[in-house]
């Protein structure tokens, strides 16, 4: 009985790449007594494994809280695993506005102590006694209130990009830190101002809102299913969009557009821009901003520094990192003095630009191809790269596609090749091979054989 994955995320996207069949990215959540949640969670993997799909699920005793990608075709068999729980019969599928077939390569359910980690303690007040949702027309409506105070319960990296006009934007890391401080920032206004909160999906929100009436606070307010549902609304009744930018999203796609507006700048030029990005330095990982000049400049990195560092040979570059907190920190090191453009706390409203139909550069090839293996080295002034065979075999007039973040997809074709520093016809699993490469390679980088 598999209750894990047993794919890598190159081997997933390679078999959605393959299958060539639409994927629906979306979220949901719902608070409710889990008696099990280790039960709870086999069960659900087990069922949403059979229908491929992917995502981040946490499960505790007090509900569920997911982001996934699902076939379009198995939308509904997917709906039925859910309503076999009485709990979520009727549950609001937060669809996206915006599709990626590779926003989430690997399906995992955990199980938490909480599904939101918000530092609060449920035994101290009515975690039921939430506020009132409001849907988007509504929503819009009470912002034209002048007794309204609209509040951002998101962290500072994700309202950077986009967000509603006039809203309270927190300079915080987490959502937990945001409580104590609004509460304290509005303890003037319990009796006769409007609370109204959003956040991503809703999910933040529920919790937010019954705290913020459990401190006093008369008339509290909150937007239904989030941005993401405001955004889906706005489209199909027409209706003007008070939210600007792009609405930060906890996949692969790291956001999706609700408007064509840019406020925020990438963090290294200050160029009206607002993709994320990964710091390509595996013992850095920072989260920032930047545009695709200086993408291809820094080459996905945040410095001269990281730079640097993922030139130097693997070995070399994983005793540097040793220590280093990473992975889950990602987010946590939004703010760092690399960063010249960084914006955060008050935010402006002012679009500075707009955006551009361009090629996304992260985008995928759509073609069939075959995962051979990774680049080890590439020597600059000779224009060599380095790879090992760990899958099929490379022959000579194979055409390759070599692909990473920064370099994008690369074709060429194999003309040339030395296995194990004699030149061969044919290279097997195991085998180092170098060959001419006339462009720069980096460590992250795969490579593919062309089938079709």
């Amino acid at each position: 009985m598999q209750l894990y994955n047993t794919l890598s995320a190159e081997e997933r996207a390679e078999l959605i790449d393959q299958a060539g069949k639409q994927r629906l990215t979306l979220s949901f959540y719902a608070y409710a007594k889990i008696e099990d949640p280790k039960k709870f969670r086999d069960d659900l993997f087990l069922a949403w494994n059979a229908l491929d799909a992917l995502g981040r699920t946490y499960v505790a005793k007090e509900g569920i809280n997911a982001q996934m990608s699902v076939p379009a075709e198995n939308f509904e068999a997917f709906r039925e695993t859910l309503e076999a729980y009485e709990f979520m019969r009727g549950i609001r599928l937060n669809v996206a506005v915006e599709h990626d077939d590779h926003s989430f390569l690997k399906l995992t359910v955990k199980v938490r102590d909480k599904i939101v980690a918000d530092g609060l303690n449920d035994e101290t007040f009515d975690v039921t006694n939430i506020g009132v949702h409001l849907k988007a027309k509504e929503f819009n409506a009470i912002l034209e209130d002048p007794n309204t105070i609209v509040v951002d319960f998101r962290n500072h990296y994700e309202s950077e990009i986009g967000h509603f006009k006039g809203a309270i934007t927190p300079d915080v890391e987490t959502f937990r830190e945001s409580l104590p401080i609004i509460n304290e920032q509005l303890k003037d206004f319990k009796e006769d101002k409007n609370l109204v909160m959003y956040c991503t999906g809703g999910i933040r929100c529920e919790k937010a809102s019954a705290y913020f009436k459990h401190q006093g606070f008369k008339n509290v307010f909150q937007l239904e299913g989030g941005i993401i549902n405001y955004a889906k609304q706005i489209q199909e009744e027409g209706l003007e969009s008070k939210f600007i930018g792009k609405n930060f999203v906890f996949d692969h796609r790291l956001g999706e557009r609700i408007t064509d507006d840019i406020v925020s700048q990438c963090h290294q030029c200050g160029k009206p821009c607002d993709n994320h990005t990964n710091c390509l330095n595996d013992g850095c990982h920072l989260l920032f901003i930047q545009c695709d000049e200086c993408k291809a400049a820094m080459e996905n990195c945040c410095s001269t520094e990281c730079l640097e560092i993922t030139h130097l040979p693997l070995a070399e570059q994983v005793k540097l990192r040793r220590g280093k907190q990473v992975g889950n920190k990602v987010f946590r090191k939004g703010k760092s003095e690399k960063l010249k453009f960084k914006h955060s706390g008050e935010l402006s409203d002012q679009p500075l630009a707009k955006a551009q139909e361009t090629k996304d550069i992260r985008q995928k090839i759509k073609v069939k191809k075959v995962l051979l293996g990774k680049a080890e080295h590439y020597y600059v002034k000779a224009q060599i790269g380095l790879f090992i065979i760990e899958n099929n075999e490379l022959n000579i007039g194979d055409t390759i596609l070599i692909s990473g973040p920064t370099t994008g997809n690369e074709q060429l074709v194999l003309e040339k090749m030395l296995v194990n520093g004699k030149e061969n016809s044919v290279a097997k699993v195991g085998d180092k091979v170098t060959f001419e490469v006339p462009f720069r390679v980096r460590l992250s980088d795969k490579l593919f054989k062309i089938i079709s």
